[in-house]
């Protein structure tokens, strides 16, 4: 069970450290006049390396795209694959609400005429192709425990990355708005995944 319960924290940390090494693309920060392209702060003779650029807000947009993609197929897994009932229902209500959320943030990305930017050498698909993978090797009450403990990092990892990291990068006022109005769904996802757990024992 650790090795599945590491496997969301990879692959954002993944994401991240590779956004901050990343090269904006230049047509993607070219094409959004309201969004700041990231910066390179210029290498001092004290420093034995410059600091990794600034995230920017196309990749950022990347970034949470990709993180309510990923718990949008986990979501509908959990509806597939649920052993209990209240299981499957909060499968059903994370692919709801993170495909209303995901679809915010393409609605804000196509009026300011951002083209979100994957980070370069991007591992999260991989990672999480191997956390569905994992999930799906699983049956019964071992599958309901292996997708709330999956859940209940996930969620916190995202968290982190917005308090810690996303949200400082952010340039776009309405990016941040947008980001202001939807954590605080991924701590409601993150606390009823952990009642969950408990309730069911898992």
């Amino acid at each position: 069970m650790s090795s599945m319960r590491l496997i969301p924290l990879a692959a954002l940390a993944t994401l991240i450290a590779a956004a901050c090494t990343a090269k904006p693309d230049r047509d993607a920060t070219d094409t959004a006049a309201d969004v700041a392209p990231a910066t390179t702060p210029a290498p001092t003779s004290a420093q034995t390396a410059a600091p990794a650029p600034a995230l920017n807000d196309p990749t950022i947009v990347a970034i949470f795209d990709e993180a309510n993609t990923a718990d949008i197929e986990t979501g509908q897994l959990a509806v597939e694959r649920g052993s209990s009932k209240a299981v499957r229902d909060f499968g059903a209500m994370l692919a709801r609400d993170h495909k209303a959320v995901r679809q915010q943030g393409r609605d804000l990305a196509a009026r300011l005429g951002v083209t979100p930017t994957p980070p370069a050498d991007d591992a999260s698909a991989k990672a999480h192709a191997e956390a569905m993978a994992t999930l799906r090797s699983k049956r019964g009450a071992e599958f309901d425990r292996a997708f709330l403990d999956h859940e209940v990092k996930y969620h916190q990892d995202v968290i982190n990355a917005i308090e810690n990291t996303l949200m400082p990068a952010i340039q776009n006022a309405e990016l941040k708005d947008l980001v202001v109005k939807i954590a605080p769904a991924f701590e409601a996802h993150r606390a009823a995944a952990a009642n969950l757990r408990q309730k069911l024992g898992a």
